[in-house]
């Protein structure tokens, strides 16, 4: 019976049980040149035929292995060579690398020094001096162990929470030993230092890329504006905590909402600030008859906090973005723009006074500068600095700086410059 070098080699690759290198499948074949030529073959036919095996390089080794799909299938079936503590041992080091032991063993106990020997043992670890301690890697034997492409410790991370991720994000809370970490958007990361939550990550959920959502599965819960929960959990299976921070009374419930995760003392000092921020700011807006017309419900929600009067004549008062997402302008012709998230400033308590600031300074500045505002009564006064405004009467009156303005009988009161509405619009 002919046995050729393509045989040699696949029966090698399969005895072996383990990556082999080329220079060792070599000297086992007539044709040394071809060698590798024959086992790229190889590893092109197993990757196109329906077999649960398949070949693959690592490193300039190459091994064959269990297609990850068929893995669970024949777990009960494999040679269990690391018991589960070890194991779990293992993963926490090749995780967190480079680990120092002391770390390791204020995690998993004492019973971690003789896990780390059995490792160290098997070459999938190595321990190198760090002051009084030792400073523990995976190998590249660890590489070839688990079938991995590379021994870049970053890679080794990466396949880890893809594998652990599957189980729900308590597998790498639990199996590894991970702090369970928060993941917070650009707009709430002030949240996280006025309330002491330590352990977070700034991470982009509303439009990830595919590495973007490797790093959002890394963490445990996650913080984002509401409205984006239900998009967000088709790839995220960890705690979606929503929240919003338009008025004082959204930014308490938000600090409720947090508040287990963060230090009591902040957290009551923030409740604390807040509450008098809120009562500061309303206590402004009692006096104010001016009318004003919301352009968007965000606006409409701080207008209902500030108890104003609301009519279709009144001051327009719109976010600052411009385009809403259905493509329509809402800033255009505001006589009011409010600051939104992009473009008021990253402390989340200033940007909710941002926002009433924008308000309040914006209709006495619409005031002082004689913009027609409708009052309570309906009426509507020229102020300031002159410009002219029609009564109820129907009679303008010119006043100030003289400018002329046309009465209802179409007659013009000449005055200082002699200059009529109708020339100038304001």
């Amino acid at each position: 019976m002919f046995i050729g070098d393509r045989e040699i080699i696949e029966a090698a690759l399969f005895a072996a049980g383990g990556p082999v290198d080329l220079a060792t499948l070599k000297e086992l074949v007539s044709k040394k040149k071809k060698t590798r030529a024959i086992v790229l073959s190889l590893i092109q036919e197993y990757k196109e035929r329906q077999s649960g095996l398949d070949i693959i390089e690592v490193e300039g080794k190459y091994v064959m292995q269990v297609k990850p799909e068929y893995a669970d299938q024949v777990r009960s079936v494999a040679p269990k060579e690391l018991p589960s503590p070890v194991l779990r041992t293992l993963s926490m080091i090749a995780y967190h690398q480079p680990l120092l032991q002391s770390d390791l063993v204020e995690k998993r106990g004492n019973a971690t020094y003789d896990h780390v020997k059995e490792l160290e043992a098997r070459g999938l670890i190595s321990r190198s001096p760090e002051g009084r301690s030792r400073i523990l890697t995976t190998t590249q034997g660890f590489a070839e162990y688990f079938g991995l492409r590379s021994s870049d410790p970053e890679y080794i991370k990466q396949k880890i929470i893809e594998l652990v991720s599957e189980q729900g994000q308590t597998g790498l809370d639990k199996w590894l030993g991970v702090k369970p970490t928060v993941g917070v958007t650009m707009g709430y990361l002030s949240l996280m230092f006025l309330l002491g939550i330590d352990n977070f990550k700034v991470v982009e959920p509303y439009k990830p890329t595919d590495k973007e959502i490797l790093r959002i599965k890394d963490v445990s819960k996650l913080v984002i504006s509401k409205g984006y929960g239900e998009k967000v959990a088709e790839y995220f299976n960890g705690e979606i905590i929503e929240v919003q921070a338009v008025t004082f009374d959204d930014l308490l419930l938000t600090i409720e909402k947090l508040s287990p995760l963060g230090n009591k003392g902040k957290v009551k000092a923030a409740v604390e600030k807040v509450s008098e921020l809120k009562e500061q700011y309303l206590s402004k807006t009692p006096g104010i008859t001016t009318r004003v017309k919301p352009a968007t419900d965000m606006v409409a929600r701080l207008i209902t906090d500030m108890k104003l009067n609301v009519s279709a004549g009144g001051l327009l008062v719109a976010p600052d973005y411009g385009l809403s997402s259905e493509g329509v302008d809402v800033s255009s012709g505001a006589d009011i723009l409010v600051p939104s998230h992009q473009n008021a400033v990253d402390d989340i308590v200033k940007r909710v006074c941002q926002r009433y600031d924008a308000i309040i300074n914006g209709i006495a500045s619409g005031t002082s500068n004689g913009i027609a505002n409708e009052t309570d009564n309906g009426t509507t006064g020229g102020i300031a600095n002159g410009i002219a405004n029609e009564t109820d009467n129907g009679t303008t009156n010119g006043i100030a700086n003289g400018i002329a303005n046309e009465t209802d009988n179409g007659t013009t009161n000449g005055t200082d410059n002699g200059i009529a509405e109708k020339d100038f619009k304001v």
